[in-house]
């Protein structure tokens, strides 16, 4: 009898362990399906039919773009000319992005997809910025550029990488980077980005020249110099 009762304990302890081991893997499947549900979330919506070209005279408000009638899509809505043109780069940078994103591209919409033409004078930079939206990929048509991203806080990490001709570098979704020629010569990347609307915060002028002014004192404590520094850099914005 009292051997009966000893494998009694021993079955409830096994039930209750394989019960414990159950809870476990739900709440861990659960866990993997939660995240995947984000991650999708996250990324441009699939398209649902062949094609959604972009409607920007309709007055709906929608995330993204309403689409045209399908009935009057021509060939012409899917192309974009130019972008063999050298970009004007007479500026205080020393560079200019001609974009291909929805908004020059009708035909790109809900395909989560853009690109850019970035033209350097010698020397010139693209500075940092983030695409709140879109993963970059950038590869180097002509020279020689200096690459470079900031892992979030707290470590807030350089990752940097000397570019040439004909090499590809990848600038990970929201964080924070730039680009540098660092020839004597001209030179042009051209970027593809995983949004039809990738966006952009070029950080100095987010900071610096806010609309309206961040107040001056906040920046001063926020970049530790004193407020006439941070009134002198806003009155170049």
């Amino acid at each position: 009898m009292l051997h009966t009762s000893f494998q009694q304990i021993l079955s409830s302890q096994s039930s209750l362990k394989d019960g414990f081991s159950f809870l476990i893997t739900r709440l861990l499947l659960s866990g993997l399906l939660l995240v995947t549900f984000s991650l999708a979330l996250a990324s441009d919506p699939s398209p649902l039919q062949d094609f959604c070209v972009a409607d920007p005279n309709s007055p709906v408000l929608v995330n993204g773009v309403v689409c045209k009638d399908a009935k009057l899509v021509k060939a012409d809505d899917f192309l974009f000319k130019g972008l063999h043109l050298m970009g004007n780069t007479l500026n205080a940078v020393g560079s200019n992005v001609t974009p291909v994103t929805v908004a020059e591209l009708s035909g790109l919409n809900t395909l989560g997809i853009s690109m850019a033409r970035i033209d350097f004078a010698p020397w010139g930079i693209n500075p940092p910025h983030t695409h709140p939206r879109a993963t970059e990929i950038l590869t180097v048509i002509e020279g020689s550029i200096l690459v470079g991203f900031v892992t979030s806080n707290p470590e807030n990490r350089l990752i940097t990488k000397l570019l040439q001709k004909g090499d590809v570098f990848v600038l990970p979704e929201g964080l924070i980077h730039f680009q540098k020629n660092v020839g004597n010569g001209y030179a042009i990347a051209i970027a593809a980005l995983s949004s039809q609307n990738p966006g952009v915060i070029t950080i100095v002028n987010a900071v610096f020249g806010s609309n309206h002014d961040i107040d001056a004192d906040i920046l001063a404590k926020a970049f530790q110099v004193d407020v006439k520094v941070v009134q002198e850099i806003q009155s170049k914005f």
